[in-house]
């Protein structure tokens, strides 16, 4: 039975990547002529953007799929993303579904929904990770001041933890040439700031011949776009001469993302990260030496299987010891065909708990004592445009949130701000200089 498709809903789970992919699919939509609905909302078709990180957003998936389903059972409804892509057979077969479209064959929607109909078994488009070979261009533009732009997919690593590569496929990436293209689109919307994301930024080039450093090098070079964000990036490829090119130039920004997820050298191994702590801290010291205003993020996982607790007080002691800003903590999920499954010992709920616990309390104390270093210092600040209880918000270059009186003028704008208390632990008060 063909129905006139003329209303959508899209709900999306998971990273950036995810929600600037949603975002592309949402803009054909809206040049299709369809009309956006809440995904609480009847709507014509319903699209599931779906993450498999954790065995948290594998249940969060399914609960959205069902949502769907309940919303309208004579929606089209179409699942793709990471748990679309890991778990097909799973989905087809718990769900009344019309589309299953894997992370390869996104491009798959724009065809379906020319001229989409309700099927009578469910459709799937799924190509193995090990053949996936297709790069699927894509930004997000939130809050219309940021953008998130994508610029390479994939990842080649196989972290005995991480389903990702399995989800994801091999790394991947257009040109140089066809990235610029997407930022002067970005441009054209009067967007100030560019976050750059994907599943492994630091690998971009490999399937095009090229580098992420050049990359940087040409972004640099654009007079469209005032400020550039990295995502996260992994300590290897986090050369020296990228932390040297962000210090001397003012278009990309000193906020630095960096997926350690253990302080142990011994733990580091198990996962079969692709580097130890020493090189983690020599990135450290450097961005410090060159750039000592800048963010640190790190991330890291509590209770990977194989975690005992002296390599847990291991990464304790390291993560006392570097110069960063703040902790993104994960307590660990074991995921299927990963090799840490094969791995003890498994610490338990609790003791995973604690040592996320642990983790998030070194977090604070040295968020707040960057924060405090920043008392008084003056910095620019990009505002964003919502109007809450009379305040609007934005961040400063080292990703400081920072909160004034609110002026419309100030939307979309990057204003010299002095930085003039704290108003909690993640916000800090700024005057207009």
């Amino acid at each position: 039975m063909t129905i006139k498709a003329v209303t959508y809903a899209i709900y999306t789970l998971g990273c950036k990547l995810n929600f600037s992919e949603s975002s592309a699919i949402m803009q054909y939509f809206d040049n299709m002529n369809f009309k956006k609905r809440t995904f609480s909302e009847k709507a014509d078709i319903y699209l599931i953007n779906t993450c498999s990180v954790t065995a948290n957003a594998n249940k969060k998936s399914r609960n959205a799929i069902s949502r769907a389903t309940k919303n309208n059972p004579d929606a089209i409804i179409i699942a793709t993303g990471c748990y679309a892509q890991l778990n097909p057979d799973e989905i087809k077969n718990k769900f009344k579904v019309d589309y299953i479209i894997g992370i390869n064959n996104k491009n798959e929607i724009k065809k379906i929904t020319k001229k989409i109909e309700k099927q009578k078994r469910v459709q799937t488009f799924h190509t193995p990770y090990k053949k996936m070979n297709s790069f699927f261009p894509s930004f997000n533009i939130g809050n219309r001041t940021r953008a998130f732009l994508k610029i390479q997919d994939g990842c080649d690593y196989f972290c005995s933890y991480c389903v990702v590569p399995y989800a994801r496929g091999k790394s991947r990436n257009q040109s140089i040439e066809e990235t610029i293209k997407q930022v002067d689109i970005i441009a054209s919307e009067n967007i100030k700031e560019i976050v750059i994301t994907g599943v492994n930024i630091g690998d971009f080039g490999k399937s095009t011949g090229e580098s992420f450093y050049e990359l940087l090098q040409e972004l640099c070079k654009t007079d469209k776009i005032k400020r550039f964000r990295l995502g996260s990036i992994e300590p290897n490829l986090l050369d020296d001469k990228i932390i040297r090119l962000i210090a001397n130039n003012p278009k990309l920004m000193p906020h630095f993302h960096i997926p350690l997820q253990s302080g142990s050298d011994n733990m580091l191994k198990i996962m079969k990260r692709k580097y130890d702590t020493a090189l983690v801290k020599h990135k450290i010291e450097l961005i410090n030496k060159l750039i000592p205003h800048a963010f640190i993020g790190i991330d890291v996982i509590a209770g990977v299987n194989g975690e005992t607790e002296e390599y847990f007080e291991e990464s304790v002691m390291f993560l006392k010891s570097i110069n960063i800003s703040s902790i993104h903590v994960f307590t660990y999920s074991e995921r299927e065909n990963t090799k840490a499954l094969e791995n003890t010992p498994k610490p338990s709920p609790t003791i995973k708990r604690n040592r996320a616990n642990i983790l998030k309390q070194i977090s604070e104390i040295k968020h707040h004592n960057f924060l405090k270093k920043h008392l008084k210092h003056k910095t620019k600040v990009l505002f964003e445009s919502y109007n809450k209880n009379g305040k609007i918000t934005g961040f400063s270059e080292n990703y400081i949130q920072i909160e004034t009186e609110y002026k419309k003028q100030l939307i979309n704008k990057i204003v010299d701000i002095e930085i003039a208390d704290f108003i909690n632990s993640k916000k800090m008060l700024g005057k207009t200089i």
